[in-house]
């Protein structure tokens, strides 16, 4: 299995994506707001985009839609309740769902609300494997919930789901936002000393060569996988007076929300 990350340049950072079957080359197109572009990519490596699939509604997902079927003639792929909010489904899907390209590509569909309460994330089998997860999670931080989607519901996505996920499972998010992310990181817990070190790497980098990161590492840098820090907490009850001495996990990572969201 073959994944491609295929940075935008627009005003909003986003990753498009190609998974490829790497002996027949028979493609999946993920969130190509950039059709032009990841058209142009699939050309150059030989691929047959046969399948599009938005992982959620926001039009800086989906935008892209029509010009790439137009392209392709490829089947459009979504989540199931997506139907009245993403125009031509051909396919909803649904947790546990298998999408496979050519001979040896299979991608798990997990159900992941949060962001949008109509959201999935693709679980890649593989040798190391690999999600695409939209604007759930990003690289060292959460999705927001301000346009359709539930604090509650992303933290039950994040410690029900992602957390659970193998520590070498690769992190292929919807945006580039990880410089941001550290930075929030280290606001809540400065002796992050991972996060301290990634930060200089990070903002040197080209993000078309972006660092891909683990659910492992995420562990490490990222805030909302980092419930149970003791300075997390003592720095959140600094903002929230009224939070318990020893909060439960929902509580910081909702709590955080907040903050990221003004931050």
């Amino acid at each position: 299995m073959i994944i491609e990350q295929i940075y935008t340049d627009n005003e909003y950072r986003n990753f498009n994506y190609l998974v490829a079957c790497g002996e027949t080359g028979e493609a999946l197109a993920v969130d190509p707001l950039e059709a032009e572009l990841c058209l142009g990519v699939a050309k150059t490596r030989g691929y047959t985009v046969t399948q599009v699939l938005n992982t959620h509604e926001h039009s800086d997902h989906t935008g892209g839609n029509e010009r790439m079927i137009r392209a392709t003639g490829a089947k459009l792929l979504a989540h199931a309740r997506a139907k009245d909010r993403i125009p031509g489904i051909d396919r909803g899907l649904a947790a546990g769902d298998v999408i496979k390209l050519g001979r040896t590509a299979e991608l798990e569909v997990l159900d992941t609300p949060g962001h949008t309460l109509s959201h999935v994330c693709l679980l890649a089998h593989a040798e190391q494997p690999a999600l695409i997860c939209g604007d759930t999670l990003f690289n060292a931080g959460a999705g927001n919930c301000h346009h359709g989607g539930h604090p509650e519901k992303l933290y039950e996505t994040f410690m029900g789901q992602l957390a659970r996920l193998a520590d070498a499972t690769k992190v292929y998010p919807g945006h580039d936002y990880i410089e941001r992310n550290l930075g929030f990181t280290l606001d809540r817990e400065p002796n992050n000393k991972k996060a301290e070190t990634l930060l200089p790497q990070v903002r040197q980098q080209d993000p078309h060569r972006a660092l891909v990161t683990t659910i492992g590492l995420e562990k490490e840098i990222n805030a909302f996988l980092r419930l149970g820090s003791p300075t997390v907490i003592a720095r959140l009850r600094e903002s929230f007076p009224d939070l318990p001495e020893k909060p439960t996990p929902k509580e910081v990572f909702v709590r955080l929300r907040e903050l990221r969201n003004k931050w």
